[in-house]
């Protein structure tokens, strides 16, 4: 569902920007260790988040997937060589005759 990954995408990233806001605002008052640990965890948080955002869900089509569309199937099965065109134009066509 690309709603339900947009939301978490946006949940991570605005958790990363929280942590960094929080560590160099606030914690490091007290720790500048633990400032640089939250702004560590904040670090890896980006990549994950992109991650989460570009994973195929089950119901998303994939590139190698039917779609049910009969002349969109026929058109990339033509692209991808899995079937002739029938053109007799072709080069490929007149080469099985």
């Amino acid at each position: 569902m690309f709603v339900r990954r947009r939301r978490w995408y946006f949940v991570m990233m605005g958790t990363c920007a929280v942590l960094f806001i929080l560590a160099w605002s606030v914690v490091r008052l007290w720790s500048v260790p633990a400032a640089i640990a939250m702004c560590l965890v904040a670090m890896v948080i980006p990549p994950a988040a992109a991650i989460v955002a570009n994973r195929r869900g089950p119901e998303d089509h994939w590139w190698d997937e039917e779609s049910g569309d009969a002349q969109s199937d026929a058109w990339w099965a033509e692209l991808e060589g899995r079937k002739r065109s029938g053109n007799p134009k072709d080069p490929d066509d007149r080469r099985e005759r």
